[in-house]
């Protein structure tokens, strides 16, 4: 079994400086196969073509460019630990994946279109949210990219532990 359908730490365990989490909120689309090996995208775009195999939700309500400025600054911390989880709830259960990475001084989060989570640890652009991430699009849980096709709304916790 996966461990996508367990239970997650209640929020509770998460750090509680709101300057530290940010939420966005976007949709699944019919054309999400999640089959990237390297990457995962949530674009503001309310489409998405087949090619787009990176992006797991369209319509998202927040950018990077919308973030807290402590949050971006936590993120530029090369040992900072920052988690993505992303949350879509069906009608029988709670879908939830944990994506891992760290924070680095390039990132800058400054994108007004989209985010990207990154295998690598590659910074040259301003949607990258995390690298050396765990995870990537092609290693999430096939019930929670299924509910993203069928059109489920995902919800994208982003949170950032720095270190010390």
């Amino acid at each position: 079994m996966s461990d996508a359908s367990v239970d997650e730490p209640p929020d509770s365990e998460f750090p509680t400086d709101d300057s530290l989490v940010e939420v966005v909120h976007a949709t699944g689309h019919e054309h999400v196969t999640a089959e990237h090996a390297s990457t995962f995208e949530l674009t503001t775009d309310d489409w998405l073509t087949p090619a787009g195999d990176c992006i797991v939700a369209v319509d998202a309500d927040r950018t990077p460019g919308d973030f807290d400025p402590a949050f971006r600054a936590a993120c530029r911390d090369e040992t900072a630990t920052i988690e993505a989880r992303l949350t879509v709830e069906t009608d029988d259960e709670t879908l939830t994946e944990t994506i891992t990475g760290r924070g680095d001084p390039g990132l800058t989060l400054r994108d007004d279109r989209s985010m990207v989570g990154r295998t690598s640890d590659y910074t040259d652009d301003q949607r990258t949210i995390l690298v050396d991430a765990d995870r990537a699009a092609a290693d999430l849980n096939r019930d929670l990219v299924a509910a993203l096709a069928a059109g489920g709304e995902l919800t994208l916790r982003l949170v950032v532990e720095p270190s010390g």
